[in-house]
């Protein structure tokens, strides 16, 4: 369920702590996992009101290259009334805990835990937390790219529940995924899904594509093979999975593994200019 999500504490490890921990960084693929989101890594953003961020991705070189996202902390009366400064970005949320208010166009759509906003580019929104607690969200950040003859797509604001899902032919629902944007519309370029396991089940191949992934684990706990290594992940991980970086995984017990997945999709491969 939506409430079991795994949200970011915060705070700051004692020193009697041991610096031996799970976070990978390669060439490939990199793990950065819940232990190390403390708060001296936060972000703070312009314009934005009683808010800090976690970012676990950025476009760099040898990391991420399509995309950023973060998890954004909103505290209560805090948020933003200007909170994309790029007018060629567009920008996907998921609530994952609290309550917040999304503005679009004067429009007003109240998000829970659960629900998903896709904003395209220089789309006038605001965000605010008129709740009593604090409330966390991912905000997924790609340049849109633009194809001639395609138009952009509109705002949607949906929740996981009302979204559809599917199960992969022959694992008797055992791997399902949850789609907020609709896959056979090319005017996306990216798309963000809730890939579900139950216990068991695994990806039996090393799946290899032209896609770079985000993967942040919502629930659960699993085994993924990245690369040529295997790496155990949990609630509160998230991964980075470079374009044709091999990968697979098994899932763990005793509860679904869950995870909010990235990948930029719909548009050919840029080349080279000479």
């Amino acid at each position: 369920m939506a409430s079991n999500y795994y949200t970011v504490p915060g705070g700051h490890p004692p020193q009697s702590d041991l610096l031996t921990g799970r976070a990978v960084f390669t060439t490939a693929y990199a793990v950065i996992p819940k232990g190390v989101m403390q708060d001296i890594v936060t972000s703070v953003f312009p314009f934005w009101d009683a808010t800090r961020g976690w970012v676990l991705a950025r476009p760099l070189s040898g990391f991420a290259e399509t995309f950023s996202q973060y998890i954004m902390e909103v505290l209560p009366g805090g948020g933003s009334d200007r909170p994309e400064s790029d007018p060629g970005a567009e920008g996907a949320l998921f609530v994952t805990q609290g309550n917040l208010v999304l503005t679009i166009e004067g429009q007003d759509h109240a998000l829970r835990v659960g629900s998903f906003a896709f904003l395209p580019p220089s789309t006038r929104w605001t965000l605010r937390n008129r709740a009593d607690g604090p409330a966390q969200f991912h905000w997924i950040r790609k340049f849109y790219e633009e194809v001639d003859g395609l138009a952009r797509p509109e705002p949607l604001v949906t929740h996981e529940s009302e979204a559809p899902t599917s199960s992969m032919p022959g694992t008797n629902d055992g791997w399902r995924t949850t789609r907020f944007l609709d896959p056979a519309d090319l005017r996306y370029d990216m798309h963000v899904n809730i890939v579900t396991f139950e216990p068991g089940n695994s990806i039996p191949f090393a799946e290899t594509h032209i896609m770079e992934h985000g993967l942040y684990v919502l629930e659960g706990k699993g085994v993924y093979r990245l690369n040529q290594d295997w790496v155990e992940v949990e609630a509160g991980d998230f991964m980075w999975l470079r374009a044709f970086c091999p990968q697979a995984c098994y899932a763990g017990g005793p509860g679904p593994f869950r995870y909010l997945l990235y990948k930029d999709v719909n548009r050919h491969a840029p080349l080279p200019r000479r």
